[in-house]
C-alpha cells in the first residue's frame, strides 16, 4: 500500500499512532471497510451490528476471515469497553443505547468518514449541504475523471472512504459526500476544497433542533487554513453564516443574483451562460438549456461542481465537457417512462420537505404527486406555494399519510391510499391524464415499505414502466 506509507514498527502508519484494539460499531459497508482497514494495519477489532441479515453475515465472515472478531444480534459492552477507539457507523444514531452505555462513555469515537481519512494519502474534495450533495458530488468526480484524473466518489454515496484508503495507490483526488452524522465525529478531516450546496431542515427525527443539524454541518470548517478553498451557496444567509471567519479562499455560487463586489465564484449571465467569476476575470462555460439535468438546483450544482473542479486545477475546456455529459443520477428527479402522453419521474431521494420543494419548483407539466413513507417530522403546509402553482392532486401514502392529508387539506386536491405501494403507483396512473407528470418526490424516508430509498425508486420506476393504461382523470 505504497499510498499510505505503512512501514517501520507496528501500528504506526505514516507517522500516525493505531489505536492497538479498535470496536467498529455497524457492519453495513462503512463499518465493514473500516473494520477491513484497521485489520490490514495491524489493529485488532472487535465488530458488531444490532441486524441480522445475509449482507450483514457476510460481512461478519470477512472480518473474521482477516482475523478479527464480529458479533450480529447485539453489541458486547464489556468488548467495546476494551477497545481504545470506536469507530461508529452513520446509521447508528447518538440516541442508541450502546452508546450512552456508561461502560464506553469515555472511550474515544469517531466516524467512519474520520478514520478512513485518517490513512488516506490523496487529497480530499468534500461537499455537504441538505440537498444536492449526491449529484454535486458525483459531478465533480464526472469532470475530473473526463478530464483524466483519478478521482472516485466516496463517502455518503456509497464508496466509504476506508476502502479508498485500502487502495495499493492513492487516487490523485478523492470527492467525499459528507453528512451530517459523518461529521459529527471528525476529528481531523480537514478537506483541500469544502462544498456546502444548501442548508433546510432536515433529519429532526434524530437531531433535537435544526442548529443541532447545523452545527455538525459546520464542522466541515473547524480545520480550515488559509490554503483552504471553500465552495458556498452565496444566496443562502445561513450557509454564509456558517461558514463563518473560516479562512482560506471562497467562491460564491449565484443563480438568481449577479456577484456582489469583489467577490469570486459563479453565476448565470443575463443570455443564461453559466459564468464562472476568477482572478483572471469571467469565463462563459455553457448555457443552462446544455445541461441534461432540469431545474434550478441542478444549476446550482453545476455551479459548485465547475467551482470545485476549477480549484483542483481542472482546465476550463474539461469542465465544460464534463458539464455538458454528466446525465442524470438514479432516484434524483430521473425521468423513468413517457407512456400516453404522461411523463413518469422517480425523485425517490427527495426524503425531506426541502428536496421535494426543489422538485416541484421545477417541474413544467401539471403534476399528480406521490408524497409520503415515514414522518420525519415537518409539515407538509411548507409546500403550499408550490403546489397551488404546480400540483392538480396529491396522492397521501405510507405511514405519513394522514398527516399529510390533514396539514393539506385546503390546500390541495389529496387523495389517500391506504394500500401497498402497487395500489398508489395504480391510483397515480388512473388520475394522470395527457400531459401531466407523474412526480414521486416524497418528502419522507422509504423506511415504512422499503428497506431504503433506492428500493422504492426502482419499484416505482418498474411499475411505471409496466405500461398499464392511463386514465382520462375521473
Amino acid at each position: 500500500m505504497s499510498g499510505h506509507g505503512i512501514t517501520g514498527e507496528a501500528g504506526e502508519i505514516g507517522g500516525r499512532v493505531l489505536p492497538g484494539r479498535i470496536g467498529v460499531l455497524g457492519l453495513a459497508r462503512s463499518g465493514r471497510a473500516a473494520a477491513e482497514l484497521a485489520l490490514r494495519l495491524g489493529a485488532a477489532v472487535y465488530a458488531s451490528d444490532a441486524g441480522d441479515s445475509p449482507v450483514l453475515r457476510q460481512a461478519a465472515e470477512a472480518i473474521r476471515g482477516l482475523g478479527g472478531e464480529a458479533e450480529l444480534g447485539r453489541h458486547d459492552v464489556d468488548r467495546l469497553a476494551s477497545c481504545d477507539l470506536i469507530v461508529v457507523s452513520p446509521g447508528i444514531p447518538p440516541t442508541a443505547a450502546v452508546l450512552n452505555d456508561a461502560r464506553i462513555r469515555d472511550t474515544p469515537r469517531i466516524s467512519e468518514l474520520e478514520f478512513g481519512f485518517r490513512y488516506l494519502a490523496s487529497p480530499v474534495i468534500a461537499v455537504t449541504g441538505t440537498n444536492g450533495k449526491t449529484t454535486t458530488t458525483s459531478w465533480i468526480s464526472h469532470i475530473l475523471r473526463a478530464s483524466g484524473v483519478e478521482a472516485p466518489a466516496a463517502g455518503n454515496i456509497g464508496l466509504a472512504l476506508s476502502e479508498v484508503a485500502l487502495r495499493e495507490s492513492a487516487p490523485s483526488w478523492v470527492v467525499v459526500e459528507a453528512s451530517s452524522f459523518q461529521l459529527a465525529n471528525v476529528e481531523t478531516f480537514a478537506p483541500r476544497v469544502g462544498v456546502l450546496t444548501n442548508l433546510a431542515p432536515d433529519h429532526l427525527d434524530r437531531y433535537p433542533s435544526v442548529e443541532a443539524y447545523y452545527a455538525d454541518k459546520a464542522r466541515l470548517f473547524e480545520r480550515a487554513t488559509s490554503d483552504s478553498i471553500w465552495v458556498l451557496n452565496g444566496e443562502q444567509p445561513e450557509v454564509r453564516e456558517l461558514a463563518g471567519p473560516a479562512p482560506g479562499l471562497r467562491y460564491c455560487v449565484r443563480v438568481h443574483s449577479a456577484p456582489e463586489a469583489g467577490e469570486l465564484g459563479g453565476y448565470v449571465s443575463a443570455d443564461g451562460m453559466l459564468t464562472l467569476r476568477t482572478q483572471l476575470g469571467d469565463v462563459g462555460l455553457v448555457r443552462s438549456g446544455e445541461l441534461r439535468l432540469f431545474g434550478e438546483h441542478n444549476i446550482a450544482n453545476a455551479l459548485a461542481a465547475a467551482l470545485a473542479a476549477l480549484a483542483a486545477g481542472t482546465p476550463v475546456a474539461a469542465i465544460r465537457d464534463g458539464l455538458r455529459t454528466f446525465a442524470p443520477l438514479e432516484h434524483r428527479l430521473e425521468p423513468v417512462a413517457e407512456r400516453d402522453g404522461v411523463l413518469w419521474i422517480n425523485d425517490s431521494k427527495a426524503t425531506n420537505i426541502a428536496s421535494t420543494r426543489v422538485a416541484l419548483r421545477g417541474m413544467d407539466r401539471p403534476t399528480v404527486l406521490l408524497l409520503g413513507g415515514r414522518h420525519k417530522g415537518e409539515s407538509y403546509a411548507i409546500l403550499e406555494d408550490e403546489l397551488r402553482e404546480h400540483v392538480r392532486v396529491v396522492i397521501a401514502y405510507g405511514e405519513a399519510a394522514g398527516i399529510v392529508e390533514s396539514d393539506l387539506r385546503g390546500i390541495v386536491p389529496v387523495e389517500r391510499v391506504d394500500g401497498p405501494f402497487e395500489q398508489v403507483v395504480a391510483r397515480a396512473a388512473a388520475l394522470a391524464q395527457r400531459g401531466d407528470a407523474v412526480l414521486l418526490s416524497p418528502a419522507c424516508s422509504s423506511y415504512d415499505m422499503f428497506v431504503n430509498y433506492e428500493e422504492r425508486g426502482r419499484r416505482f420506476a418498474a411499475l411505471a414502466r409496466e405500461g398499464r393504461e392511463v386514465g382520462n382523470g375521473a
